[in-house]
């Protein structure tokens, strides 16, 4: 990636469609031409037309994501921070497209545009749109670049619908796509906030039943609206943590009805600067369509809409999003992950509520520019050299990570047959799929429940997935893995027995490895020392260990037993290589192949 860098000055375009009598007929049934699309472009599309991307905006978004309009302007796009040269869609690698959405108010055809049939503005004579309406349009731009394949779709908030539109209504034309702090449809706590606002500016005396263009707009109103929806854009831990109880102008209360407190004032100046660059009927259209928005509406349910998804996804939720909270994107995650489909998914840690899309920048960066590489160059998988890990050689069987010889890695690469599909829970950075992949061919996807070996993972070309084994594998399917791998992670899990079950239930094989705490050197640490063992594979002091149970050999072979599981291969070994005599007293880390003809296994989701 080269350093990064501004756009620099950028224009506005146009490109018109949808002329009578071709005008465009919406969800709705109405028809609705000649439609303008006002967007930017940044980079350049290369010959094949293989890089372009599509960034797709919120609510209160437009064409502008990146650069600025003039030498002196004020401010750059509004994802500036993320689009640019060596940036996370790096400008000297992709085509970058922005759009204003139909029915915006930045260039695109919406309701303050003027009717062909009445030389004035819509207004709210402006037909009905939807999300899907928005990709449709979409589309047409990138038809008229001869696209026929976008590298990928991104976009957060209602930019995460437009995401989700587009690669189930135009699948084909869509190879990856971001769906960022969004959901797959709206629901009631939001249709409400919504409702709070458009009542807001309908009720201002102004607003003349959306026919305000001849007078002063409803600008009190929409000031409201943007106040309101503000405040679900941060959180409680943000707000507090910015502006607490603090007055904003004086040392004591004034005992009077005026902004006072400082969150007063900034939600005031939140309100005022919006009333300046948008309109009031583009609010009640757009958030209109945001509460109509449900993706599974047209299929029956999410599964099936889902179904005959082909893009390679990545959905991203932060912790602290209260407007779109995390378990919307979970949902989505859980229906790509039932269908079998290649998804990522991370839920970022953060106190910027709904905002962090916008401000988490770093892990953003790193999250978006390794899924993007690895989409426009999948070559670069094989040649990836993971930079936490030392391979000796090209051809060598010897795995090396984190400067630890993982030997379960070895045995584990020679235990699986090539091309399989493979679960790896508690996978780290991807190390160990990356190894199955280039040797094995495999079909992987990880499990993680630490964000930042998450973000790593999906840097590495690895498909990962943020969540606790503890919480069960309910959105998986039974048997739809070849092999569940789970490598020294069991003595972690909060119940071992209801895990196993689970792995059991998903995977037709499950490949167990775990330190063995019945080794002669641990027992003999304990009995001469007195105190817990601290040896090379058991490098942890009793307070600071994520080990919460301490078994051996023989423990882990008695469960199998009690559960009625079939141990059909079992390796025994220390750092310096197989260990076959005693192995409960002389192995380190043991190695169990399981499976179960149970048909009534159950585990955690299924309890």
């Amino acid at each position: 990636m080269t350093s990064k860098g501004s756009i620099g000055v950028v224009q506005r375009q146009e490109f018109t469609f949808a002329e009578s009598p071709n005008e465009m007929e919406l969800v709705s049934g109405a028809k609705l031409g000649p439609i303008t699309i006002a967007y930017e472009t940044y980079g350049t599309l290369n010959g094949e037309k293989s890089n372009a991307i599509l960034i797709t905006h919120a609510l209160s978004g437009d064409a502008h994501v990146a650069g600025r309009h003039s030498d002196d302007d004020r401010k750059p796009g509004w994802w500036d921070d993320m689009v640019g040269p060596g940036k996370a869609f790096d400008t000297d690698t992709y085509f970058i497209i922005g759009t204003n959405v139909l029915g915006g108010c930045q260039g695109t055809t919406g309701p303050s545009s003027i009717d062909p049939k009445t030389g004035k503005p819509y207004g709210t004579n402006f037909p009905i749109i939807t999300i899907a309406d928005m990709a449709k349009a979409q589309r047409e731009l990138v038809l008229h670049y001869g696209i026929k394949k976008l590298l990928c779709a991104a976009g957060g908030s209602m930019g995460g619908m437009q995401v989700l539109e587009w690669v189930t209504q135009f699948g084909d034309m869509v190879q990856s796509a971001m769906m960022i702090a969004s959901t797959h449809l709206s629901g009631a706590q939001q249709i409400a906030f919504d409702a709070v606002g458009r009542n807001a500016i309908q009720s201002d005396e102004h607003f003349n039943q959306g026919q305000y263009q001849d007078g002063p707009p409803p600008a009190h109103g929409l000031a409201i609206a943007r106040m309101l929806a503000h405040i679900t854009y941060l959180s409680d831990e943000g707000m507090r943590n910015k502006f607490g109880r603090r007055l904003q102008t004086a040392d004591n209360f004034q005992y009077e009805f005026d902004s006072e407190f400082a969150v007063e004032s900034y939600l005031d100046y939140q309100g005022n600067q919006f009333v300046n660059r948008f309109d009031a009927n583009t609010y009640l259209y757009v958030t209109k369509a945001m509460d109509y928005f449900d993706i599974s509406s047209r299929y029956g349910s999410l599964d099936n809409a889902m179904k005959d998804i082909t893009s390679k996804m990545l959905v991203v939720s932060f912790t602290s999003d209260w407007l779109y909270p995390p378990y919307q994107s979970q949902e989505v995650v859980n229906a790509l992950a039932r269908q079998s489909k290649d998804v990522s998914y991370c839920n970022i840690e953060s106190d910027y509520g709904h905002d962090a899309f916008l401000l988490e920048v770093e892990t953003m960066e790193k999250i978006v520019s390794g899924f993007l590489e690895n989409v426009y160059d999948p070559d670069r998988f094989d040649k990836l050299v993971i930079n936490s890990a030392v391979r000796q050689n090209s051809d060598s069987h010897l795995i090396v990570h984190n400067g630890e010889h993982r030997i379960d890695y070895e045995h584990i690469v020679d235990l699986i047959e090539k091309d399989s599909r493979v679960l790896d829970i508690g996978c780290g950075d991807g190390y160990l799929l990356n190894e199955l992949a280039s040797r094995k061919n495999v079909n992987g996807i990880g499990l993680e429940i630490d964000e930042a070996s998450v973000v790593s993972a999906i840097q590495n070309g690895i498909s990962a997935i943020h969540a606790n084994i503890d919480d069960g594998l309910g959105a998986l399917p039974d048997q739809s893995f070849d092999y569940i791998t789970f490598s020294r992670t069991l003595q972690i899990v909060k119940k071992p027995e209801d895990v196993m079950k689970e792995m059991l239930r998903v995977g037709k094989k499950c490949i167990v490895t775990f330190p063995n705490f019945a080794y002669w050197r641990a027992r003999s640490m304990s009995f001469f020392s007195g105190k817990s063992p601290v040896t090379e594979n058991l490098p942890f002091t009793w307070h600071n260990t994520p080990n919460r149970t301490y078994f051996s050999i023989k423990d882990f072979k008695a469960l199998c037993d009690e559960m009625g599981v079939t141990i059909e291969r079992e390796v025994y070994f220390t750092q310096n290589g197989k260990v076959s005599l005693f192995p409960n007293l002389m192995a380190e880390d043991a190695l169990m192949v399981i499976t179960s003809n149970s048909s009534d296994l159950k585990g955690i989701s299924q309890s």
